[in-house]
């Protein structure tokens, strides 16, 4: 089995970006293959959901966390208070991530904050547990072009869908 490392945009997405997510996702689980995300909202959450449809016993699934449960849990509860986020899609993430802990398809960082520096550094932990990216860029998202980057350093072998909304 390959794990396929999923990287995206957690702010923005289009019907395009939906379908290619579906299409992609379905067809490497189909194939076999796994997946390795880092447990964001938006494209890392939709995929996960995906695989998690083919596989509920999460054997081909890994999230990777910058954070304990807690802090990242903390995090976006936070983020829902603060109106970045509904509340809705933080308890909806915290539920699937609950789900991937209680089958073992969770792992943990030792950082104690979320912010920009430990996304970046769990993006390289993605990457690092990868043997090929697929990444659904929005906008020349930063964060998403962070994992391009890596995974080319890597020599993996990526595929990009840029997507623009306005």
């Amino acid at each position: 089995m390959k794990w396929i490392g999923i990287s995206g945009s957690w702010r923005s997405t289009c019907p395009e970006l939906e379908r290619d997510l579906e299409r992609e996702v379905t067809q490497l689980l189909d194939d076999g293959n796994g997946i390795v995300t880092g447990g964001a909202l938006g494209v890392d959450y939709a995929a996960t959901a995906i695989s998690l449809e083919h596989y509920p016993d999460g054997s081909h699934t890994k999230v990777i966390l910058p954070t304990s449960l807690e802090v990242y849990t903390a995090h976006y509860l936070k983020r829902a208070k603060e109106g970045v986020i509904t509340l809705e899609q933080a308890q909806k993430l915290i539920h699937q991530l609950e789900t991937l802990n209680n089958l073992g398809a969770l792992t943990l960082g030792t950082y104690t904050e979320v912010h920009k520096d430990t996304y970046y550094e769990r993006n390289t932990q993605v990457v690092n547990a990868s043997d090929e990216l697929l990444a659904f860029q929005v906008n020349g998202s930063e964060g998403t072009q962070d994992t391009i980057d890596k995974a080319r350093a890597l020599g993996l072998a990526v595929k990009i869908f840029n997507h623009t909304i306005e």
